[in-house]
């Protein structure tokens, strides 16, 4: 037998041993399953769980202080008022209407004012002073700041700002200082001014409920700022959230003579009876 007979013949026989190595190898096929976390909502319902999701941060509990809780009673009690009048103007002629400008502001405090004291003066009741005479305001116009009432009396007010228009400096130069003078305003604050603007001339009063940073402007409310008379009596429109620009309010009271002066509750208000 040939030498290459030989090697035919052993060639044959490793085949038929290992019949795998004449067979050409296949790849495996591997089947994928894909499982989604999710969670069930109260109708099982399925919600799918978001990845990075942030957690949620709680908002901190700001306690209310009972001078919040004037401030906010005040306030609500002028909204009131203000949706009761549904648009139309309300008397603001005789001595006793609560929608003159400053009846309107001082009808406010005392109809709350019976449920908070100050806590030097637990015993004394809250009051708010009266517009400074006439003949006390010189050099200065009417209805620029109020009577000087003290806290041992009831007066639960101190000055928080004021301007007083100085004829040492220009017109620019005071309505400047009026401006940064309005920027003080705060919620809750009692507002006071002599002014002569397109709604009048004289005194008037009202209640800040803030001051925009942003678009420099300030939110109010008060009654009789804008008005008329039928049949010889005068009728006041009541404003809540009314807004207008800090220059605008700047300009009402940047005269000579004028000016306006901006009166903020303590911060010792207590609960009658604390």
């Amino acid at each position: 037998m040939t030498m290459a007979r030989r090697l035919l013949i052993l060639l044959t026989a490793l085949l038929l041993c290992c019949p795998a190595l004449a067979e050409e190898t296949q790849p495996q096929e591997v089947e994928w399953s894909f499982v989604e976390e999710v969670m069930l909502d109260d109708d099982n319902n399925v919600v799918p769980l978001e990845e990075d999701t942030p957690p949620v941060e709680e908002e901190p509990v700001v306690e209310l202080t009972a001078r919040d809780d004037f401030i906010n009673r005040i306030i609500a009690l002028g909204e009131q008022l203000y949706k009761k009048a549904d648009g139309k103007s309300q008397r603001a002629h005789y001595s006793g209407d609560i929608y003159v400008c400053k009846n309107f502001t001082t009808y406010l405090f005392r109809e709350n004012r019976d449920s908070f004291r100050m806590a030097e003066y637990p015993d004394v009741q809250l009051k708010i002073p009266n517009n400074l005479p006439k003949d006390k305001c010189r050099p200065y116009s009417y209805g620029i700041l109020w009577e000087d009432v003290a806290a041992s009396e009831g007066n639960p007010f101190y000055v928080a700002a004021s301007f007083r228009y100085d004829t040492n400096l220009s017109h620019a130069e005071n309505l400047e200082l009026a401006c940064e003078f309005m920027r003080q305003a705060q919620r809750g604050d009692f507002f006071q001014m002599s002014a002569d603007y397109e709604y009048g001339v004289g005194a008037h009063s009202a209640i800040m409920l803030s001051y925009d940073p942003e678009n420099d402007e300030i939110h109010w409310m008060d009654s009789n700022m804008r008005g008329g008379k039928r049949d010889g009596i005068r009728y006041g429109l009541v404003q809540f959230d009314e807004v207008k620009s800090v220059e605008w309010w700047a300009s009402t009271f940047c005269h000579k003579t004028r000016g306006a002066t901006l009166y903020r509750l303590r911060d010792d208000i207590i609960y009658a009876g604390d």
